[in-house]
């Protein structure tokens, strides 16, 4: 055994771009067998120097040690051959291949150097799938598996490489609780095989379940590392974002207006018979678990995917939904679940993006005016604090935080009379999350309709005026802001409900179940 206690040391380091100083003296220290949790804001230096461990980036100074010996990560492959792993929260699997070519592509096993030996291959690949406790054969093909099986099978891929060190980037930002549980236990495994594991988060709550250790880093610089034990949740973000957040979900709106979005009977393949009303000043959270339908409810409403019947209404006017445009004139907005994907074009500049939606009114016999555009796209990125050196910079090149303001305020130029939001802050630190929630907040005091989907069950009972339930594609409940609580959003969203009939009278219902059409 080596004679230090750390598997890795990086001390002092630091790095520069052209006009940014990214990392200035940061240090990180992780034992043998332990879960060391990496915490900071978007752009506090996280990636970059996960970026110089994995050798895709080279430091400017400072020194890296691996069981105490200095060494050169002169690229990824030199990282790797040292046992330094990097599972990113989407995996780089090849979905028409077996989690066994996965697993050993790039060094798969031979008979006498020459014949490839397929049966050696799922044997080997097998046994660490049984050690990991894997539910899944290594004949499955990775396209068949769920994202959190696809993290374990990368998880494999690096025990199979004998990873002394493996860095887990947002790893459960979009799995199901079952499935952070099941992917939490598999990192507890890892901990009690004696592996160093460096664990980025956004979700608090897992620091404190899983870390040993963690390290704050803060505009690029460390602010604190020490053991979890003795901190707190708020004592983590005031290290993250410099300041105390005291109301993570404001509330400054006075109540609800009149209805704005009127939803009946609205079915189609993937969801039946949804009914629904979203007032001026109101927000209402819209929960399901992974499939209940909540996302494909709210593109039918947008126009994106048709619906076979039922009807959407706006200021009881009915509307006829071909596409997208369609709901913009009538003035519905989307941010989707996906910003990346589909609220923005990232290769674009930020004024381009918040503009979309409107080119049409800051155009003159088919030309653009360009003052006009700049003025315009000036004024929101003022008022919704986005962060960037210019209004052409490009969207790529922005945190998460700032991408969704972006998204946010590309339809605020549209003045939209309801507003959708997909997961508005999947993928964000807390300290943008603050400023998401106040943002919406803000929105709904002007009168704005919200209607929220969220995976994250404090967000919606913390944003909620009410909260829609969804189980298999129907309506499963409702409940006011003062009847919500886990317990029974969590009874609705599960299909407890169903099973009423057979539970003892006795037992009281929660709240309202919806009826169909209600």
């Amino acid at each position: 055994m080596p004679d230090t206690e750390y598997a890795l040391e990086m001390l002092d380091i630091s790095k520069a771009f052209p006009g940014v100083q990214a990392l200035n003296g940061v240090s990180l220290r992780v034992r043998r067998g332990e879960v060391h949790a990496l915490v900071g804001e978007n752009g506090a230096g996280k990636s970059t120097l996960m970026k110089i461990l994995s050798g895709a980036y080279q430091r400017d100074s400072g020194r890296i040690l691996l069981d105490g010996q200095d060494v050169d990560l002169a690229s990824t492959s030199r990282a790797l051959a040292l046992g330094i792993v990097m599972i990113y929260q989407e995996t780089s699997l090849a979905p028409e291949l077996t989690v066994a070519e996965n697993i050993f592509m790039g060094r798969l096993p031979s008979r006498m150097g020459f014949w490839f030996d397929e049966p050696t291959m799922h044997r080997e690949a097998q046994k660490v799938l049984d050690q990991m406790g894997a539910t899944f054969d290594s004949r499955t093909q990775v396209k068949s598996l769920s994202p959190a099986q696809r993290q374990m099978t990368e998880i494999c891929r690096a025990i199979s490489m004998s990873a002394k060190v493996i860095v887990l980037d947002e790893p459960t930002a979009s799995l199901t609780a079952k499935e952070v549980d099941s992917l939490l236990a598999v990192v507890r495994r890892l901990r009690a095989q004696g592996v160093a594991l460096i664990y980025i988060t956004h979700r608090l709550e897992e620091v404190f379940e899983v870390a040993d250790q963690v390290t704050v880093l803060r505009d690029g610089g460390l602010v604190s590392a020490g053991p979890v034990s003795g901190l707190d949740e708020g004592k983590i973000v005031q290290m993250m974002v410099g300041r105390a957040i005291s109301d993570l979900f404001p509330r400054r709106r006075k109540g609800a207006g009149k209805p704005v979005l009127r939803v009946s009977r609205l079915s189609s393949p993937a969801f039946r018979d949804v009914s629904l009303e979203v007032c001026a000043g109101e927000i209402v959270g819209l929960f399901g678990l992974v499939g209940s339908g909540r996302t494909d409810v709210a593109r039918a409403i947008f126009g994106a995917d048709r619906f076979t019947s039922g009807s959407v209404a706006i200021d009881g006017r009915t509307l006829t939904l071909r596409s997208p445009e369609d709901a913009i004139h009538a003035g519905i907005a989307l941010a989707p679940e996906d910003r990346k994907g589909q609220g923005l074009v990232l290769g674009m500049p930020i004024r381009a993006n918040i503009t979309l939606p409107i080119l049409r009114l800051l155009s003159r016999l088919f030309f653009l005016r360009p003052r006009q555009e700049q003025q315009l796209a000036a004024q929101y990125r003022q008022s919704l604090d986005i962060r960037a050196p210019s209004l052409e910079t490009v969207t790529q090149s922005l945190s998460g935080g700032n991408q969704q303001k972006v998204v946010i305020a590309k339809w605020l130029a549209a003045r939209p009379k309801i507003l959708i939001v997909d997961e508005p802050t999947r993928g964000i630190d807390v300290g943008a999350k603050s400023e998401v929630h106040r943002l919406m907040d803000d929105l709904a005091a002007q009168g704005v309709g919200i209607l929220m989907i969220s995976s994250e069950l404090p967000e919606v009972l913390g944003m909620s005026d009410r909260i829609l339930i969804m189980y298999e594609g129907a309506l499963a409940g409702e409940l006011s802001r003062d009847e919500a609580d886990e317990a029974r959003v969590m009874f609705y969203a599960s299909g407890q409900h169903l099973s009423r009939g057979r539970e003892s009278a006795e037992q009281p219902i929660p709240a309202q179940t919806v009826g169909q059409g209600a």
